[in-house]
C-alpha cells in the first residue's frame, strides 16, 4: 500500500511601483482603482505570481520565469490570475492535485484587509483550489516599507494524484 505524501512549495514575487500614473494596480486578482500599478511584463500581480511559483515549487516543476518568462511576448500584460490558472493546470497535468495555497502580501498599500475575502475568492477561482490571503507591512523597512513596491510570499500544498509516479512523492508503507 502506498502512503500519499503531501509536498510543500514556496513562492516569492516582488515588483516595484510604476512611475506611470496610468498603470493599473492588480493585486490578488483584483483591480485596486485609484492606485498606481506595479512594473512588470504582465500585470505584475505579486500575489498571483507567488501562488503560481509556490505550486511549481511544490510539484518540482521549476519556477514562474521558466514557464512564463519575459521571453514570451504573448504574455505581455497577462493577468496574474491567468498565469495562476495555467500554473495549476500544468501542476495537475504533471500528476498532482492541489491541497491549498496561502499567500501573504507585504506592503503599505493597498490595504489588503479591506478586500481579503474577495481576493481569496479570486485567487481560489483561478487555482481551482482554496487560496487564503493575508497582508502585512514591513514597519518602514526595505522597498515595501518605503512604498517603493510590493512583495508576496506563498506556500502551496500538493499531493500526488491517483496513479502518480514515485517522483511525485508516493512511497511504500
Amino acid at each position: 500500500m502506498n502512503a500519499v505524501i503531501p509536498r510543500i512549495g514556496v513562492g516569492v514575487d516582488v515588483h516595484a511601483f510604476s512611475t506611470d500614473p496610468e498603470r493599473q494596480l492588480w493585486v490578488a486578482g483584483l483591480l485596486w482603482p485609484g492606485q498606481t500599478g506595479l512594473v512588470g511584463h504582465s500585470d505584475s500581480d505579486v500575489a498571483a505570481h507567488a501562488c503560481a511559483d509556490a505550486l511549481f515549487s511544490a510539484a518540482d516543476l521549476g519556477d514562474l520565469g521558466q514557464h512564463f518568462g519575459v521571453d514570451r511576448p504573448e504574455l505581455a500584460g497577462a493577468s496574474g490570475t491567468h498565469l495562476l490558472a495555467e500554473a495549476a493546470r500544468i501542476v495537475r497535468e504533471s500528476g498532482f492535485e492541489i491541497g491549498n495555497v496561502a499567500v501573504q502580501i507585504i506592503g503599505n498599500r493597498p490595504k489588503i484587509g479591506t478586500r481579503r475575502l474577495e481576493a481569496g475568492r479570486a485567487l481560489s477561482a483561478a487555482a481551482g483550489a482554496a487560496v487564503s490571503v493575508s497582508g502585512t507591512t514591513a514597519d518602514g523597512l526595505g522597498l515595501t516599507g518605503r512604498n517603493e513596491g510590493l512583495a508576496a510570499i506563498a506556500n502551496a500544498v500538493v499531493y500526488p494524484s491517483r496513479g502518480a509516479s514515485e517522483r511525485s512523492g508516493q512511497v511504500p508503507t
